[in-house]
């Protein structure tokens, strides 16, 4: 299946995204409009210690309009490799870095309507090494043992995506 694009309208660019109006047409005719928000891509890492704790990032998100608990994450700069913004990303956070990082796959995190893809990560062989952080963010990192992860995440109090599948993905990659 495919849709062909006839015309393309930019409506905004920001310094992060950019969001442009598609006319289409399906394989069967039909036209139909796509609104994209372009995204350059992030990165979300479970940062697991030999305790078996997990790195949980507290802040809050204007657009959920709370203070939410999550897995470490940050946008991919222009041309940068996944990997390498996992380990820069997850110093700024939580003045850790890590020794061992392994992929864990990624996810589109609302293909209808943007292009952000996260690229998952497992962090291990932690070692405190703190790198600045960004100048607008406000955030709190603490351990939380792995099996309360996972029980947030199950009951809901975890509500992002990136968090939840990263997380099920460490307990399957465990045997947990």
């Amino acid at each position: 299946m495919n849709e062909t694009i006839l015309h393309t309208e930019k409506i905004y660019q920001g310094r992060v995204i950019s969001l442009a109006v598609h006319q289409v047409e399906l394989e069967n005719g039909v036209q139909a409009r796509r609104e994209i928000v372009r995204h350059p891509g992030a990165v979300a890492i479970v940062a697991l210690n030999e305790r078996r704790e997990v790195l949980l990032v507290t802040q809050f998100r204007l657009a959920a309009g709370k203070t939410l608990r999550e897995i470490p994450a940050g946008t991919l700069e222009a041309g940068e490799d996944p990997l390498e913004c996992a380990a820069r990303e997850l110093q700024e956070e939580t003045g850790y870095k890590p020794g061992k990082l392994e992929a864990l796959g990624g996810i589109f995190v609302a293909p209808g309507y943007t292009t952000e893809y996260i690229h998952l990560f497992l962090a291990t062989e932690l070692s405190p090494s703190k790198l600045a952080a960004d100048a607008d963010e406000a955030l709190h990192a603490e351990f939380v043992p792995l099996a309360e992860a996972l029980r947030l995440a199950e009951s809901g109090a975890l509500v992002d995506a990136k968090s939840n599948v990263a997380l099920l993905r460490v307990a399957r990659r465990l045997g947990i």
